[in-house]
């Protein structure tokens, strides 16, 4: 599947910088998309509601300067993450901030609501939902989404638990829109390895946690540095739907991370306070089980070029091995 206009000759690496609940901010995002990687934050991100308008205005100002003064350069579309739950008390004035915008890229979670596919495209947007299973990737291209997010198993955040291998092969036979891979995609060669696949795009959001720009606790940083797969934690206890955290995190909350019990799925809030004002997201740390190639937190720029050496030299050896 081709990659849909707005992204088209704007990569320098086919990769999403996925939306991160506190961590993605304008700072992050503008690298993202200054370094030639769709930068992306949840629209919840911006409290109160009012600030969306700004941190819009402000990604849209900055990147029109760069674009200026680099002509020659890629720079990337932003994207907007929308959590469409009933909880969500912001959605419909979120979106609508987003059109007034024209926001290039909308990303929706939980439920792909048929009115968000229907404002992002009257303005010539894109919209692509995040799914963990065949059932949910079905209902998402019955509303119409241009692209499908697959969540696969090691995930940072929340996260399915299918190998990429069996979704992504699944939905391929069916779905003929822009297909994003997510799973412990934290270097240049599971990057390679995505579009291996059959994916269109890297999913990326763990590996981006660990950079300067990074709107996240040093003591967050120094834990994914730190730790590796072994240490990741599945779990719905946080925020209702199960995903992937550091297991230390969890443990310094005084939590045993062996014997979580499991949440009540109907108590998830996503509303203008929501889990954003509990422990979930502050004290416990999401990750991908992708860590254990993380060894520092450069700037953004630093490790986008790391990446794009790595795919390079990845994709070389690839065809090496199959012409051999």
């Amino acid at each position: 599947m081709p990659l849909p206009a707005s992204l088209k000759d704007k990569l320098e690496l086919p990769v999403l910088g996925s939306p991160l609940f506190i961590v993605s901010g304008p700072e992050l995002v503008i690298a993202q998309c200054k370094a030639g990687v769709v930068g992306s934050f949840p629209a919840l991100n911006a409290r109160p509601v009012e600030k969306l308008d700004e941190w819009l205005s402000r990604i849209e100002n900055e990147l029109g300067e760069y674009k200026a003064q680099n002509p020659g350069r890629k720079v990337a579309p932003y994207a907007v993450n929308q959590i469409c739950h009933a909880s969500n008390d912001r959605l419909m004035k979120d979106m609508e901030t987003c059109v007034k915008h024209k926001a290039p890229i909308i990303i929706t979670s939980l439920r792909p609501p048929s009115e968000i596919v229907e404002a992002a495209h009257s303005y010539g947007g894109v919209v692509f939902h995040d799914v963990i299973n065949v059932k949910h990737a079905r209902k998402a291209a019955e509303q119409g989404v241009d692209g499908l997010i697959l969540v696969c198993a090691g995930a940072g955040g929340h996260a399915g638990t299918l190998s990429p291998f069996a979704l992504v092969r699944e939905v391929k036979q069916w779905f003929k829109g822009t297909i994003l891979l997510s799973g412990a995609i934290s270097d240049g060669w599971s990057i390679a390895s995505a579009l291996a696949l059959g994916a269109d795009l890297a999913y990326m959001g763990t590996r981006f946690i660990a950079t300067e720009e990074a709107n996240a606790d040093p003591a967050y940083k120094a834990a994914l540095i730190e730790h590796a797969a072994h240490d990741i934690v599945y779990s719905n206890l946080f925020t209702g739907v199960h995903g992937n955290y550091l297991g230390p995190s969890i443990a310094a909350a005084g939590l045993d991370p062996a014997n979580l019990p499991v949440a009540d799925k109907s108590k998830m809030n996503f509303g203008s306070g929501g889990n954003m004002k509990s422990k979930a997201w502050r004290d416990i740390w999401g990750s991908g089980q992708g860590i254990g190639q993380i060894t520092d937190a450069p700037p953004v720029a630093e490790l986008v070029a790391r990446l794009k050496a790595e795919f390079a030299e990845a994709s070389a050896d690839f065809h090496r091995r199959a012409i051999a």
